[in-house]
């Protein structure tokens, strides 16, 4: 409970998609402290949002388990040079792939980049999202809705209609949900609807692609200190982000990493069609 920082946070508003290297306190995306055992030795991944939060924090755990990785981002070059440099210092390759997901060409262009250079893929993280707080229904332009359900959903359509070619029997795919899966956030209403539709594609995609030997899978973070955060959220939000959790405190995206190993590795050949809480004790049921 005192290891990583808690609230009360400073306001440090930040415009979207934000930009890790300027939030007080930094997020830990295990830079520091995640230590690999060879757990996915040889494998060849591709996570999509891996600039920073999140995504990095499950880039550099993958590297220092052994894979190479492919870094699909949206425009945050430096965030996703700096993901590249840990992913590169464990002795890993680390493909840059810029680009808006919204565009179906670029969902196509991520998994034909990454089979190019590394021949296939092993391990698929759909993580990439976007949101913006809201303070009723009719505050939520059109445009918003149909931007967060393109990126949130329709883009995990698209990239493992796209992967799906290149993957073998006992690959795997990994999807982020939230907690707002089952206990939606009113503000983030756009963002809870595209993190229900997460979980359902999850439990039926697992069942359709079972036959193949491909397992599917989601984690569902509850407040986890991301660019995300500072950049879609007011003041009043950041500065509390987290207190109403068990554990009284966000979670740091290495506390989310270890669950995606994983699923991601051979370990877990048993387990597909499941959705793991990573909340601080927030319950999903």
């Amino acid at each position: 409970m005192t290891r990583y920082p808690k609230p009360p946070f400073k306001p440090q508003q930040q415009p979207v998609p934000g930009d890790q290297r300027k939030m007080e306190p930094m997020p830990d995306c295990g830079e520091q402290s995640y230590k690999g055992s060879g757990r996915m030795a040889n494998k060849i991944a591709l996570v999509t949002g891996a600039d920073s939060g999140i995504g990095r924090a499950v880039a550099i755990a993958f590297a220092r388990e052994g894979a190479d990785v492919a870094v699909s981002y949206l425009d945050e070059h430096e965030d996703a040079k700096e993901t590249a440099r840990w992913v590169e210092a464990a002795g890993r390759q680390c493909l840059l792939l810029p680009g808006d997901l919204g565009e179906a060409a670029q969902c196509s262009a991520i998994v034909n980049d990454t089979v190019k250079q590394f021949g296939r893929i092993d391990v698929l993280v759909n993580n990439a999202a976007f949101q913006m707080t809201y303070k009723s229904l009719e505050d939520i332009p059109d445009e918003d809705w149909v931007k967060t359900f393109n990126i949130n959903i329709t883009a995990m359509f698209r990239i493992c209609k796209a992967a799906l070619p290149h993957m073998a029997e006992g690959s795997s795919i990994i999807n982020t949900t939230s907690v707002n899966s089952d206990m939606p956030n009113p503000s983030l209403l756009p963002y809870a609807a595209t993190k229900g539709a997460i979980a359902n594609f999850t439990a039926g995609l697992a069942q359709m692609l079972g036959e193949r030997g491909i397992r599917v899978n989601s984690v569902a973070p509850g407040p986890i200190w991301t660019p995300l955060i500072v950049s879609t959220m007011t003041d009043d939000m950041v500065k509390e982000f987290g207190s109403n959790t068990p554990l009284g405190r966000p979670g740091q995206p290495v506390e989310v990493a270890p669950i995606y190993v994983l699923l991601a590795s051979d370990e877990g050949s048993y387990i597909s069609g499941e959705r793991y809480g990573v909340t601080g004790g927030k319950p999903i049921l």
